[in-house]
């Protein structure tokens, strides 16, 4: 009987969590167009004029997601990188920024 509770119980439960995680990386695109594209660029390879402007900006690829996962990438979010890319905890929440970490993660894995 309570095998039975838990499936049911699962079953209920799996479309709102499935719901919540699509939210989470619409939110993570929108966050990150609004706040990382302009330097980052659309699909995490940095424009031409940004990377002349900032030799050490490195595109989201394999390499990238080699060296990073998600908490490294709140880590970067957090604390900036260098002189260049400065922290963002100020002006985005702790779930903000987690939502722009996964959909890095999720830019790199594409390529």
């Amino acid at each position: 009987m309570k095998r039975i509770r838990i499936a049911v119980l699962s079953l209920a439960v799996l479309p709102l969590m499935m719901s919540r995680v699509a939210a989470q990386a619409t939110g993570g695109k929108d966050l990150y167009d609004a706040n990382c594209k302009k330097c980052h660029g659309v699909l995490g390879v940095p424009p031409k004029l940004m990377k002349e402007k900032f030799p050490k900006l490195a595109p989201f690829d394999a390499a990238f997601l080699a060296k990073n996962n998600v908490d490294a990438i709140v880590g970067i979010l957090n604390k900036g990188k260098g002189t260049d890319m400065k922290p963002v905890k100020d002006k985005l929440s702790a779930a903000e920024i987690a939502s722009i970490a996964a959909y890095v993660k999720e830019l790199a894995s594409k390529k």
